[in-house]
């Protein structure tokens, strides 16, 4: 099989590295901050989250879901593009990894919370298209 990135222009290929460097920036960057605001005002009010969304939930406030928001979806996804930026061969793996704790992430946090946000399916939809992109760039088309 004709290896996939052959047949596109180097141009595409930069432009797919640089849109993938972008989407794992922004998620590594908005969920490392995301988990320091949610463990610095557990009650959830500078985000605006109410804590009777908590309610079916093993959780009684904020502060262990933004710590492990922060530490699980922010740290690997902060290695992703460290390794990205270094240009290091691993790049699409840890792409890959950090976009399925994203997706995970989400998908728990629907079935825990039994109802789902706007920003929720934003970031599912940004899991789905980093590991698509990432594959693509392996040689691997999903599509």
């Amino acid at each position: 099989m004709e290896d996939i990135l052959m047949i596109y222009s180097p141009l595409i290929i930069n432009l797919l590295k640089t849109i993938l460097f972008i989407l794992i920036s922004f998620i590594a960057v908005s969920t490392l901050l995301i988990g320091i605001i949610l463990m610095s005002v557990p009650d959830g009010s500078l985000l605006q989250f109410p804590l009777t969304i908590l309610k079916d939930s093993p959780f009684k406030d904020f502060r262990l879901p933004g710590f492990l928001l922060f530490i699980l979806v922010g740290g690997v996804n902060i290695i992703a593009v460290y390794y990205n930026m270094i240009s290091d061969a691993k790049r699409y793996n840890w792409a890959i990894a950090g976009s399925v704790i994203v997706i995970l992430w989400s998908l728990t946090q629907y079935f825990l919370l039994e109802t789902s946000f706007v920003i929720d399916m934003f970031y599912l939809f940004l899991g789905i298209s980093i590991i698509l992109i990432s594959m693509q760039l392996k040689g691997k088309s999903l599509i």
